[in-house]
């Protein structure tokens, strides 16, 4: 470790010089194609990972240098921008690839020495990431911070959109720093010249090893290619719920509309009524002085009612204002929607017409694939006819060789006429070998071509799959359904708002209250008690609680609240000129002492 330590100090120094020298030639403006500064982002990354900690999980082992650059944004505000933009590029998919695109950034702000120095200042929670005998926890640590000062002077150019962080081969090339070592001595260079040659081996085989991690991330590329397929069809649907959205808008438009045209008949009316009623309370005044006083507070107390009712009526006309100028973004909305709707409906043409042609290729395929299939099991008879000749031959042979050996010994003329005719057969058989080597050629050729009709097939099924997964996702329009069943929400919520309206209405129609004071006073004489409205939280009789919709009324008769259901009857009392309001136990009361009275 202590020798890892010194090498990379070496060539960070030696990195980091061959830069400044490049850039004071180029005129200290670098960009990202600058192959000096390519290895000194490639040596700096060594020194970063060198004696981190495998982090163990369900997954497996993660080892990246992001994890330590992170704590800078908790220990450094100023670095909280740097970390936002690297977790927001949609590029960057792993831990490595953000640690990059971060010391990019950092170089680009000038400022990548002092977050190093920070972390290096604060050793006790680098240990959670690194090994005691790492570099970024000895002395080398702060020597490499105080050498990345110098870079400060430079004007770094970098674009992290075009390039593949994630991918990228960290390979430190000597060939840049082999320059600076001829003026060493001879036998020292000849050493560190072999020593380059071992490490430049070493580092042709993890350029192996990463090339078969660069083909494993290119099928990921692929499925995300088909994610966002997907993506697109998701949006389709949204402007599908967007139009009727629109249209339930307008509805609630005139909803609203109709509900102002109530609001204002019924001010109208209130106030007819609150003339009449100041008529008459002028006429019962002169024999109520002394009670005046109680008289006035309730007064006061129903104006502040009638304060917080307008107040609720401009708080709705406020809220309808804003409800116009949402309608009118959304609008704007729709119309730059419906556009994009027009594009989508042309590609899905396209999709149907590739689809009738990828059906009739396949058709045409599994023609061309039986016909095929036919013409391989008229050359399998062929061979199987031909197997069962060369057996025959085969047998023919063994029994001339049997007269042959007998002839031998029967004369030596018969061996001359045998041999003539086995010269014959195996010529014979030499031509039926041919035939058998041809018709096997012919066969391979069949069986490949069989081959590749299959892979044609398999494409075509797969193409054909995608696209019913596809017609599938198009069925997700029933979503249109649920967005039915919020419509039918909105509507109950308004019908209830449209209650509690004409209950106000009907309330400030019927709001007699100087006549109820004068009848609460006569009620006061009687011995009975006027509850107060601050007093009454509860319908008396039902025990329900009192809201917008479900108001307060006092009964005239024995002065408790009730809600509008409890006291909707209507009786005349003595003290009253007219019939006025009393709750239900009353006007069961009241009935039968009439009715026990006229009985007498």
């Amino acid at each position: 470790m202590m020798e890892e330590r010194v090498n990379l100090m070496h060539m960070m120094k030696l990195s980091i010089k061959v830069l400044l020298q490049s850039a004071l030639s180029l005129g200290r403006s670098l960009d990202a194609d600058h192959a000096p500064l390519q290895q000194f982002f490639v040596v700096l990354e060594h020194c970063l990972k060198h004696g981190l900690r495998v982090k163990k999980s369900f997954i497996g082992q993660n080892k990246s240098f992001f994890g330590p650059l992170e704590l800078v944004e908790k220990l450094c505000p100023e670095a909280s921008d740097i970390a936002t933009s690297v977790r927001n590029l949609p590029e960057l998919k792993t831990a490595v690839g953000r640690g990059r695109a971060w010391l990019y950034l950092a170089l680009m702000q000038k400022k990548l020495a002092d977050y190093l120095k920070v972390l290096v200042d604060n050793k006790n929670l680098l240990s959670e990431f690194y090994e005691p005998e790492a570099l970024m926890m000895e002395e080398e640590g702060t020597v490499i911070v105080g050498l990345l000062v110098g870079l400060n002077v430079l004007d770094a150019n970098l674009c992290l959109k075009g390039e593949d962080l994630d991918s990228q081969v960290g390979v430190i090339d000597f060939s840049l720093y082999i320059k600076d070592v001829q003026d060493l001595d001879g036998g020292k260079e000849h050493e560190r010249i072999t020593d380059v040659l071992d490490q430049k081996n070493y580092v042709e085989e993890l350029n192996r090893h990463l090339s078969c991690t660069v083909g494993d991330l290119q099928t990921k590329i692929d499925g995300l290619e088909k994610t966002n397929s997907k993506l697109q069809e998701e949006l389709s649907a949204a402007t599908d719920r967007i139009c009727s959205l629109q249209e339930e808008q307008q509805q609630l438009r005139e909803q609203n509309e109709l509900i102002r045209e109530k609001s204002e008949k019924s001010v109208e009316i209130t106030k007819q009524d609150t003339k009449v009623e100041l008529e008459t309370y002028k006429q019962t005044r002169q024999g109520l002085d002394e009670m005046y006083n109680d008289v006035w507070k309730q007064l006061k107390q129903e104006r502040k009612a009638r304060l917080e009712l307008e107040k609720e009526l401009e708080l709705q006309i406020g809220m309808k204002t804003e409800m116009e100028i949402a309608m009118k973004l959304l609008e704007k909305d729709t119309h730059e929607k419906q556009d994009t709707l027009v594009a989508l409906r042309q590609q899905l043409e396209e999709v149907k017409a590739i689809n009738l042609q990828m059906f009739h290729k396949v058709q045409n395929a599994e023609s061309s694939l039986q016909q095929k299939n036919e013409v391989i099991t008229s050359f399998e008879e062929k061979t199987n006819q031909v197997m069962s000749s060369m057996k025959q031959m085969e047998e023919r042979l063994r029994h001339s060789e049997s007269a042959r050996q007998g002839a031998e010994e029967r004369s030596r003329k018969l061996q001359q006429e045998l041999g003539g005719r086995s010269s014959a057969l195996q010529q014979q058989l030499a031509q039926l070998h041919e035939q058998c080597a041809s018709l096997e050629k012919e066969l391979k050729s069949e069986k490949e071509q069989r081959q590749a009709l299959q892979r044609e097939l398999q494409h075509e099924k797969d193409t054909s799959s995608l696209l019913r997964a596809e017609l599938q996702q198009v069925e997700g329009l029933k979503k249109l359904r649920e967005l039915q069943d919020e419509k039918a929400e909105l509507q109950k919520i308004c019908d209830e708002q449209e209650q509690a309206l004409q209950e106000m209405g009907l309330h400030l129609s019927q709001s007699k209250l100087k006549m109820e004071d004068i009848k609460e006073v006569n009620k006061a004489l009687k011995g009975h008690t006027w509850l107060k409205d601050d007093e009454a939280t509860h319908c008396k009789q039902c025990e329900k609680e009192f809201s917008i919709s479900r108001r307060k009324h006092h009964c005239r008769n024995c002065g408790h609240i009730f809600c509008n259901a409890c006291s909707s009857n209507e009786l005349a009392l003595p003290s009253y000129p007219r019939p006025v309001r009393v709750c239900d136990s009353c006007h069961t009361l009241l009935l039968q002492r009439c009715s026990s009275s006229t009985s007498s």
